[in-house]
Formats: C-alpha cells, structure tokens, sequence
C-alpha cells in the first residue's frame, strides 16, 4: 500500500520554480519575503510606463518630437547617481520612531505618486492639445519625470537595503537578488497589462491609467512596508556616533576589489544596455520582422533573463563563484551579440531570436553575479550605501549607453547613407552593426576588469557548503 502524498501547495511550487525562493528562512518566511518585494513591482510598473508606455505613446499618438520624448526619458537618470547618498542616510537616519529604512521607502513612495499624479496633463499640454502654452507642458512634464525616477531610485535603494537588514548573513545576497527577480516579474506583467489597457487608446484612458498606476504604487509600498522594519529607537537616536558620507564612501571603494568591481559593473551594464532602444528596429528594418515578431522580442529578453537568473541561483546555491559566473555571463552576452551581427547578412531571424535570448541570458548572470559580490563584501551597516553605490553605477552607466547607443546609431547610418563608409556599408546594418560592435568591445572590457576578482575563488573543500558570504573571500 503507498502513502499518501498530498498535493504541493504554492510554496512548494514557489521554492521549485522561483529563482533564490530558497533563501527563504522560519525568521523571513517566502509570504513575508514575496510581499516586501511588492515595491520592485511598483518600481518595474514606473519603468515600463516611462521607458516604454509613455515613449511610445508620446511619439506616436500625442506627436510630441522624438529629441523632446528621449530628453524626458533620459531625465530619470539624473537621479540615479543620488542612490549612493539615499543609502548612506537609511544607513544613518536620525528618527525618533526607531525606523531608518521606511521612511525613505514612505517618501519615495510619495515622490513616484506626485510625479504619475501630475503626468498625464502635462503630457496632454506638450501634445499642444490645449490651449496653454508649450513651455507649462515642457516644464510639468520634466518635473513629472523626475519625480518618477527620483522616487523609484529611493524607493528602491531603502527597500533593498531593508531586505538585506531582515536576512541573516548568510541568505543575504539570495534574498537581494531574489527582489530583483520580482523586478523583472513586475515589468512583465507590467507591460502585458499597460498594453492590454492602452489598446484602445485615448487620451481620456491615458489619464485613467497612469493615474491608477499612481494608486497601484502607493497600494503596492505600503503593503510592501507593513510591519516589515522593527522599530530600534536606540539605533537611530540623535545623539549616536554616525560615520559621514565621505568616510563611508572611501571606506567601501578603500576595501580590496571593490573599485574594479563597480568598474566591471558599470562596464557591464552599458555592454548590455546600449542596444535597448535599437533592437526591435533593427528587426523591423533591416531583417523585415512585422509588428507582432518585434513585439516578441521583449518577452524574449525577458524569458533570457529569467534562465539567467535560474542558472546563477542553481550555481550559487552550490557554492559558486559570483565574479566568475559576472564574467561568464559577459562572455555569453558577447557571443549573443556575435550572433545578432550574423543575423543581418543571414537575414535570419531564428539566429537574430537567438542572439536576443543570449543577451537576456547573460545580462541576468552578469547583474547577479556583481550583485552578490557586492553583498559578500560588505558589513550589515553599509549594506544601504553598498546597495546605493551598486545600483548608481549600474543605473548610470545605462542610462549613458542608451544615449551614447542611439547618437551612434545616426551618426554612423547617416555617413553610411551618404556614402562616405564605401558602398558595402550602405546598409540599413550600418548603423546599429556599429553599436554592436561597440558593446561586444565594452563586454570583453568587463571580463578583463572583473577577470582577477576570480582569481580568489572558493576552494574544493568548501564546494558542499550552502551559499553565503562565508563562501566568498572578503
């Protein structure tokens, strides 16, 4: 006679198929852990509706000109150098309630729900759909932007440095890095459910849906906020010793490794990011992809970034080597851009599908790897600034690639087009071959700077261990 077996329930499916689901402990539950990364959905909706919503909505329905729209797009990158200070004062807040990661939390929060709060008009001015003056459009809008993408990078960087003040030593990379799988999951409902909305498009649905994106991110954080952070009034009374900014700072980029680190990270992320903006074109004109197989390609990169995730958790949870499994997947992201410049004279798009699959597969190693790495070297204190300064860089160095990616792009298709590269370049490949090339340079950057990191990897005797900071070298 068998035993009965009963039926999995949804943690069950939730530690099988959830990457770093496992880093859940009995004093940081998987239901506790999955609702404090309510505030990466928040985070993923703003990004989805500023990077890719509003860009095309503004562009095409409400025929604002495309240097205005990437202007207002690249705004929210202004504030991601910031990320560093906001970490540092969660570090060191002052509060007579006991609380130093919530407020910020609280306050980004509000910053996101003002910014989607005046968005929609504004946008409504700068189509010139009304009869105020452009400039009052220009400015709301700008402010509107900023907003956004001020409060997303506060939000972001407290809440990930609560969660690595909730987790034991040892799970605190997994559970960092499980929120920024949460991100990706957020951005991909995200822009199913944007898309879905916005389908019948008017400007009176425009306004109803950003504005019940306003509602969903203050629903989201404080869901996400409830309960999570013990209140230790003496931590953050007024009078206790607190390191400045200035000493924090030289103390974290003063410690062994951590300068070619954020190098390798910044390099990294530009590699991956500068072709953001560039693929579903390159699809569409030089390859002759229709709407529907463009719009694919997201979920593809998407797809591509969760194996990569899957894979990094799987080798971590065995006591892998986070600077070796960033280089690895660097080189896995050159390879697929070696691909994406094969489709063009191929005219292939399964070897164009995937080359994009292979960047989603290597930016999601590559993020993790430097993720951990980052958590593994620093002390549960600045785990606030070391969040901040990890996620500037990367933010930053996005943020210059895209624009860096796109000026290329023009540049080089306008010479190719008017003959000055020769008559074999006089392709519509032109131009975005070039950014191609230049982020297969920046990849193999990455591996050379990130390269003697893992040098220091853990030995053979410690393979059996479970993941954490005691199997990385400090």
């Amino acid at each position: 006679m068998t035993e009965y077996a009963p039926p999995p329930t949804w943690r069950d499916i939730a530690m099988r198929l959830l990457p770093f689901a496992d880093s859940a402990t009995k004093a940081l539950p998987l239901s506790r852990l999955l609702r404090l990364a309510l505030f990466q959905i928040s985070v993923g909706m703003a990004a989805v509706l500023l990077t890719a919503t509003l860009n095309r909505v503004m562009i095409v329905e409400l025929s604002v000109p495309g240097t205005l729209v990437a202007i207002m797009v690249a705004l929210p990158v202004l504030a991601a150098p910031l990320r560093a200070l906001i970490g540092h004062r969660s570090d060191t807040h002052v509060s007579a309630l006991g609380w130093r990661r919530a407020p910020f939390i609280w306050f980004g929060s509000l910053l996101q729900f003002g910014g989607f709060a005046i968005m929609p008009f504004a946008l409504l001015i700068l189509s010139g759909d009304t009869h105020g003056p452009a400039w009052v459009g220009q400015a709301a809008a700008a402010l509107a932007f900023v907003l956004v993408g001020l409060g997303m990078h506060t939000t972001q960087t407290a809440g990930l440095a609560l969660a690595a003040d909730l987790a034991a030593p040892e799970h605190r990379p997994r559970v960092v890095a499980l929120l920024y799988v949460m991100l990706l999951v957020g951005m991909l409902v995200s822009a199913l459910l944007l898309g879905w909305l916005l389908a019948d498009f008017s400007a009176l649905r425009l306004i109803q849906v950003i504005q019940g994106a306003a509602i969903a991110t203050m629903a989201l954080n404080i869901a996400a906020l409830w309960k999570q952070e013990a209140r230790d009034p003496n931590r953050t009374a007024l009078g206790r010793a607190r390191a400045s900014f200035a000493n924090e700072w030289r103390a974290l980029t003063g410690t062994r490794g951590v300068p070619r680190l954020l190098t390798a990270a910044g390099l990294g992320a530009a590699g991956f990011a500068m072709q953001d903006v560039l693929l579903e074109p390159y699809g569409a004109e030089v390859l002759g992809l229709d709407v529907s197989a463009t719009t694919m390609l997201t979920a593809l990169w998407a797809c591509g970034m969760l194996a990569g995730f899957t894979w990094a958790a799987r080798a971590l949870s065995r006591s892998g080597e986070p600077h070796r499994l960033a280089g690895f997947g660097a080189l896995i992201g050159a390879s697929a851009f070696a691909l994406i410049l094969l489709a063009a004279p191929l005219h292939a798009g399964a070897v164009f599908s995937c080359g994009v699959f292979g960047i989603g597969v290597g930016a999601g190693l590559f993020s993790v790897g430097t993720l951990t790495a980052v958590m593994a070297i620093t002390e549960e204190q600045q785990a606030g600034i070391a969040l901040g300064v990890w996620g500037a860089v990367n933010a930053t160095a996005v943020g210059v690639a895209i624009m860096i990616g796109g000026v290329v792009r023009d540049v080089v298709a306008h010479a190719a087009a008017g003959g000055a590269l020769g008559a074999a370049l006089n392709t519509p490949a032109a131009g975005y071959s070039a950014v191609y090339l230049i982020e297969l340079v920046i990849l193999f950057a990455a591996i050379i700077a990130i390269g003697p990191l893992a040098r220091h990897a853990p030995d053979a005797s410690r393979r059996h261990k479970r993941f954490g900071l005691a199997e990385f070298p400090t």
